[in-house]
């Protein structure tokens, strides 16, 4: 159960250090995208919440325009039965008719009342003589009828008389209120007109309709038409007439005659840009097809849930995201670390394999030292002294490799330790050229010790002996992996050629060239021995721990 449950955690710790930026953004997506689709549900919730209510307030104020015109339908249906019980009008009984409808709250919207008869061409006259003495004032029928037209239907009274109706028009001259007629005729009921403009004076009108009742003579059964009672209304009054702040608040509401569209609108409140976020509702009034539209307030905006959420998922994700960059910082130098201490690991069992390698053969080495030397001492202080100066060029070798920490050491370097005895008395003597070249442990051990039996014999029998001796020491490449050393004595003692052959001379045509696996030529020329030696050229070992260590720390993330 333990290793099932670990297992999900080295993966998203693999991921993690292999990841280390992936990881943080993806986090962040993830959380960003939960964000968007819970703005995305409140956002349409919130919609969904805002359309009902637009669609209750459209509904609510449909009903309420539709209950007014229905009110003023009741009044002019009032009216068009008391005319037709009448044989002629009179101004005061009219007047007085008005007058006590006390036309309350529900009639808002309405600018009153008016009777509008049916006058024939050849009675024009005399009947402008009898309104005008009826009411006192001069009274003109205008425009006069078309000639296509046998009569005219002139305003003749309107209550309250103050509201500067244009007495005398005739509204059946204008297609717009004609055609509201002769469909009332038609239906026999309270018919709206379309969009008119109500005024007809000097100044410009408002935008209302019209609602006409027909009053017929009685008896005749929609034959005779006597004339129309009539109750004009502005649009925007009656559009405000049923909006209050609590019903509609900053919503924007809009009256059309017909469908919704900009050239039949007729009343507006609080408009403003279409937001798509509208609900409409058609209504007959009066017969007169119209649409109710409300539009909400919100327009485009997010709603406030929806802005905290938005900004809490926001700041969550980002949170997230920092967080999981420092875990993905901290796990990438863990393991980075975890490497570098296993690779320390490796290096430090692998050098002290190499060390055991290195001991194991210094003391065959020194082993065969001891051998030669003994075979080749007459008395125990010549062995003593031989011994002793070959110990300790190994040693002086050991140091170089220390120093270098078992690295690769320069071959100038060998020469310069091996011959240090020598270059105080006698530094004009040595003659050392060559390129930069640097040698293995093994082998500088190996090269050290053959230019320490040359130095040796030099100082007893050859250049480095008398005072004028000289000695080069020359060395060139002979390709990327191998140096050739030439060592060169001159002015010194001839050399003798009978002579046997020593233990530096094995030492260094046997050792020597084992160790460095290229054969040595040893030449004693009379006029100075001369030995060539190959030297294999390394490149730096990959064992240096300080080197590693470098590198690793250089690999580690600083951000």
């Amino acid at each position: 159960m333990a290793s099932e449950t670990a297992l999900p955690i080295r993966r998203f710790r693999r991921w993690l250090i292999h990841y280390p930026r992936a990881v943080p953004v993806i986090i962040f997506l993830l959380i960003t995208a939960i964000t968007a689709l819970s703005v995305f549900a409140i956002e349409r919730g919130e919609r969904r919440r805002e359309q009902a209510t637009l669609g209750e307030t459209a509904q609510v104020i449909a009903s309420s325009l539709d209950r007014r015109v229905n009110t003023s339908g009741s009044y002019l249906i009032a009216g068009a039965s008391l005319i037709t019980s009448l044989d002629r009008v009179p101004a005061d009984l009219f007047r007085r008719f008005a007058t006590e409808l006390r036309l309350d709250a529900d009639y808002r919207g309405s600018i009153g009342i008016g009777w509008a008869p049916i006058v024939p061409r050849r009675q024009i006259g005399a009947f402008e003589r009898m309104v005008a003495s009826d009411t006192g004032t001069p009274f003109t029928i205008s425009p006069r009828p078309a000639p296509d037209s046998n009569f005219a239907v002139p305003v003749t009274f309107f209550e309250p008389a103050s509201s500067g109706r244009s007495f005398g028009f005739n509204m059946y001259s204008e297609e717009t209120r004609r055609d509201a007629m002769q469909e009332a005729i038609r239906t026999g009921r309270p018919t709206a007109s379309g969009p008119i403009e109500l005024i007809r004076d000097r100044d410009t009108g408002n935008l209302g309709f019209i609602v006409f009742m027909p009053v017929f003579e009685p008896g005749t059964e929609r034959e005779l038409i006597r004339g129309f009672v009539y109750s004009p209304f502005n649009s925007q009054e009656f559009l405000d007439s049923v909006l209050t702040r609590e019903l509609v608040g900053q919503r924007g509401v809009r009256l059309y005659d017909g469908e919704a569209a900009p050239a039949n609108l007729v009343a507006s409140h609080a408009p403003g840009r279409i937001t798509g976020n509208v609900t409409r509702i058609e209504v007959q009034l009066a017969d007169r097809p119209m649409t109710v539209e409300v539009e909400s307030s919100r327009g485009d905006a997010l709603s406030l849930l929806s802005m905290i959420t938005l900004l809490f998922g926001i700041a969550v994700a980002s949170l997230s995201m920092l967080v999981a960059r420092l875990l993905t910082q901290q796990a990438h130098e863990d393991q980075v670390a975890l490497d570098f201490y296993a690779e320390q690991n490796s290096i430090r069992n692998s050098l002290t394999r190499e060390l055991n390698h290195r001991v194991k053969n210094t003391l065959a080495n020194v082993l065969s030292i001891v051998a030669l030397t003994r075979r080749r001492a007459t008395s125990l202080e010549e062995f003593a002294s031989g011994l002793d100066g070959r110990i300790r060029a190994l040693s002086a070798t050991h140091d170089l490799l220390t120093q270098s920490e078992w690295g690769t050491t320069p071959l100038l370097a060998v020469l310069e330790a091996e011959l240090a005895p020598y270059a105080n008395s006698a530094e004009a003597m040595l003659d050392l050229q060559g390129p930069e070249v640097d040698l293995a442990p093994n082998d500088a051990l190996s090269f050290g010790l053959a230019i320490h039996e040359l130095a040796t014999n030099a100082s007893k029998y050859g250049a480095l002996s008398v005072e004028h001796g000289k000695l080069s020491v020359h060395w060139t490449r002979l390709g990327d992996e191998l140096v050739e050393v030439v060592w060169q004595e001159g002015n010194g003692p001839p050399v003798s050629q009978k002579r046997s052959r020593g233990f530096g001379t094995e030492l260094i045509e046997k050792i020597v060239a084992h160790e460095l696996k290229h054969p040595v030529d040893l030449d004693f020329a009379p006029e100075g021995v001369r030995c060539v030696l190959r030297v294999p050229v390394r490149k730096p070992t990959e064992f240096r721990m300080r080197a590693k260590s470098k590198r690793l720390t250089d690999d580690m993330p600083t951000d």
